[in-house]
């Protein structure tokens, strides 16, 4: 993994870059990756052993060997800027850790050499391609564009693979969509409310889909929520000034036009107060992102249909914010979903199993292949698996083991979570509904929350459930692990569509 970036050179520079460096590009700074099992050793062969030498003599003097680390020379071989990031110990890798230390360590080194003024960076990609793009991508994340911007942040920098084959190209490509889909899902997340709202969401996605092949947008408002009986999302809707949006989304790329589509949703609440159940003041800056399955289902989208990958899918996204006012749902007030289930709402801050519940009831009518929701619904799931593991909870075991192998090869991991019917025993002891959208008890909270959603969805169909209230934050940076908001499991979603074709 080398990682480089231009500058202006004198003809004698040139000629010593070539003598210590392949250099073709003129890239002006440079990272290579190591590993480290005994002493270090590095990964890339375009280097001469001089400069091998060099750099692993003086990496053995520092102490490099934890995975992550990284050291910077300066004006070797005439180039400005090297950056060397530990990959880790070679022997115990399996591919995937493999590709995810690729990741993580080109991540470190652009953030390393973008902290030092480089500007145009190449990544040697002689251990892992994709990983090397994904990395590179992920790792120049920064949502500043409401800052006002000093004159050196105004720097126009990029990223590109140190070889330029067809090869490498295409898998370069690859991860460099799989980088970028994660990041609209961040940059949706990370938008304030005010800026985000359900309408500027919907023009945002369309914006982003437009002029793709096979794509349709369909955008529809509360008069056509109103006439499909979508009386859960309504309510959820009422207390807020800004008005609803459920965004309709087909993508038609397999052969077969006609074929069952795949069916994804997302819960989209732009901002969510808790409503009437009024949320503590702590923290509730972040409900910004709890539209975070929206971004994710949206970001993932942008990678399928960018790659133009060969399946069909259909997406729901509801768009609307939860907030108190004269006109919001009350704590007790009972509707009644698409499907004709009655619904007592008890906590108006258990808004988003409600606006799904709908959404799934309608996309349930277009029988796809299968179904995945994606939400922010409980802070019960944050309690249980934090920042690591996505919860997944399914009635199929098939769908499952997509899902945990998906997770697996982008080093964004799902954990299986039970689904019991005893779970969602004392919602259905509502005196006066079908359901109360909550239970008596706190306990098991995630679990309750997916047993009330499977109940609008055909039995019939493959369904899994995903919570990721607990990895829609990140609390520091590390390597392409950016603070703020996350965008996961963006490119877990597209590795399980982009491999659906091969199941």
């Amino acid at each position: 993994m080398l990682v480089l970036a231009r500058s202006r050179l004198t003809t004698t520079a040139q000629h010593a870059s070539r003598r210590f460096f392949s250099n073709k590009q003129g890239f002006d700074s440079l990272v290579l990756g190591a590993y480290t099992s005994e002493k270090p050793a590095l990964t890339t062969q375009q280097v001469s052993s001089k400069t091998r030498d060099l750099l692993q003599s003086q990496l053995a003097l520092s102490k490099f060997k934890k995975a992550g680390d990284v050291r910077l020379f300066y004006n070797v071989g005439g180039v400005k800027q090297v950056a060397v990031v530990s990959l880790g110990d070679n022997c115990n890798q399996n591919p995937h850790e493999k590709q995810e230390s690729v990741r993580m360590a080109t991540a470190i080194g652009i953030q390393a050499l973008q902290k030092q003024g480089s500007v145009y960076t190449g990544v040697d990609v002689s251990v892992d391609i994709q990983g090397a793009a994904e990395g590179a991508v992920l790792a120049q994340f920064s949502f500043d564009k409401l800052k006002q911007k000093k004159k050196e942040d105004q720097v126009d920098r990029q990223v590109e693979p140190y070889h330029s084959d067809d090869s490498v190209h295409e898998a370069w490509e690859t991860g460099r969509l799989y980088g970028a889909s994660q990041n609209v899902a961040r940059m949706l997340m990370t938008s304030p409310a005010n800026l985000m709202t359900p309408k500027l969401f919907a023009e945002e996605v369309a914006y982003l889909l437009a002029g793709l092949e096979n794509v349709d947008v369909l955008v529809h408002d509360e008069e056509w929520a109103a006439r499909k009986k979508m009386n859960a999302f309504l309510s959820v809707a009422k207390g807020s000034a800004e008005p609803l949006r459920f965004l309709e989304i087909h993508y038609k790329g397999a052969k077969n036009k006609d074929e069952s589509p795949y069916g994804l949703v997302g819960k989209g609440i732009t901002f969510d107060s808790g409503g009437i159940s009024l949320k503590p003041s702590t923290n509730m800056a972040l409900m910004k992102g709890d539209m975070g399955g929206a971004a994710t289902v949206a970001g993932a989208l942008y990678g399928i249909c960018k790659m133009q990958s060969p399946v069909n899918i259909v997406a729901m996204i509801p768009l609307c914010e939860n907030m108190p006012s004269g006109k919001a749902t009350k704590p007790g007030d009972v509707v009644k979903a698409m499907n004709g289930k009655s619904i007592e709402v008890l906590n108006t801050d258990a808004e988003g199993r409600l606006i799904l519940a709908d959404a799934l009831s309608y996309i349930s009518t277009m029988k796809p292949k299968h179904i995945i929701d994606l939400a922010t619904l409980t802070g019960a799931m944050d309690v249980a698996l934090g920042q690591v593991f996505a919860g997944v909870f399914t009635n199929s075991d098939t769908l499952w083991h997509q899902l945990e192998k998906a997770g697996e090869s982008v080093s964004d991991p799902f954990w299986r979570m039970p689904i019991h019917k005893d779970y969602i025993r004392e919602m259905k002891q509502s005196l006066v509904a079908d359901l109360g959208n909550v239970g008596f008890r706190r306990s098991g909270g995630s679990c309750a929350a997916a047993g009330f959603l499977q109940e609008f969805v055909d039995k019939d169909i493959p369904w899994a459930h995903i919570d990721i209230a607990g990895v829609m934050d990140c609390s520091s940076t590390n390597g392409h692990h950016i603070k703020g908001m996350t965008g996961r499991p963006t490119r877990a979603l597209i590795e399980l569509l982009r491999n659906t074709i091969h199941q």
